[in-house]
């Protein structure tokens, strides 16, 4: 079993999305984009996935040009094909049709050798969602903290 070492997360993402199903998923890369990679400098913040003629892009990945590179450098916020079944492409794409859903990548790590990216199918939380989740992790805060105190006591 390869083991898996991180290169970045999308933090915001669970906070934005309710996330519904994960898919895994292998990067086309140039050299200079994975020795970038290697250094853990990459940004998802703003990235999501398109669909254009039967594959699969990650768009708005920010992967930092390498400085040993020179000439030979990447652009930093180029489309990347990403790597699926072809039935999972098809299921992504037509949940995307519907309205409301996205894919957005989660999570960027190496498996291995290999580059991959946790994508999730997510549909938007709504502020009222928000709320909601931010109102949960303060009771079960607040019950924490009382079960500490009546333990101490």
């Amino acid at each position: 079993m390869p083991t898996t070492r991180p290169i970045c997360e999308n933090r915001r993402a669970r906070r934005e999305y309710t996330v519904d199903d994960t898919f895994e998923a292998g990067l086309v890369l140039v050299g200079s984009e994975v020795k970038s990679l290697r250094a853990g400098t990459a940004n998802l913040s703003d990235a999501y996935v398109q669909f254009r003629g039967g594959e699969a892009f990650l768009v708005g990945v920010h992967i930092a040009a390498y400085a040993q590179a020179n000439r030979l450098n990447h652009p930093p916020r180029r489309d990347r094909k990403l790597l699926l079944h072809a039935r999972e492409i098809r299921k992504l794409a037509s949940k995307v049709a519907e309205r409301g859903y996205t894919v957005i990548p989660l999570k960027m790590y190496f498996k291995g050798a290999h580059a991959k990216v946790l994508l999730g199918l997510a549909r938007g939380k709504k502020t009222q969602d928000r709320r909601q989740d931010i109102r949960r992790r303060e009771d079960q805060r607040d019950m924490a903290r009382a079960l500490r105190r009546a333990g101490r006591e």
